[in-house]
């Protein structure tokens, strides 16, 4: 429903979905906008060539890929990963950061930070980014 309208609109029909919704009222949303999907749904259906892939709860579908960024600003910006710095998943972004993708079902946080700690790297701040409606689609539709 938000096909070429302005910031301000789309915020408004955004409003008014979730307010016929949470007044009880069952909205089917039909988008392209995983954005929009991932924002006002509580239960997400793909569909893949007329196939229907995947239909489930938001929360079950985003924890799928069992996957998060964690992004580490350090004092000096890197040119290279360490060599003395072994984790899976560790590589450096454009903007000198050291970015390592973790599952967190299996890889503790704490020991990925002591590991980057132990390697003498003075941390400035740090943020974590969780795989969006977008990498689940890109992973259900890929597989099928």
């Amino acid at each position: 429903p938000t096909a070429g309208v302005d910031v301000e609109l789309r915020a408004q029909l955004w409003a008014y979905v979730r307010e016929l919704n949470r007044q009880g009222t069952t909205v089917l949303l039909t988008t392209h906008y995983l954005e929009e999907a991932e924002e006002l749904c509580d239960r997400i259906a793909i569909i893949n060539h007329g196939r229907l892939i995947a239909n489930d709860r938001k929360a079950a579908l985003m924890n799928t890929l069992d996957a998060k960024h964690l992004v580490i600003t350090l004092r000096t910006p890197l040119a290279a990963l360490p060599q003395d710095l072994s984790l899976p998943g560790a590589s450096v972004n454009d903007e000198g950061q050291l970015v390592i993708t973790y599952k967190p079902s299996i890889d503790d946080l704490q020991a990925i930070l002591h590991r980057i700690q132990a390697c003498g790297l003075p941390v400035r701040d740090l943020t974590t980014q969780q795989s969006d409606l977008e990498d689940v689609f890109r992973h259900f539709t890929s597989a099928a």
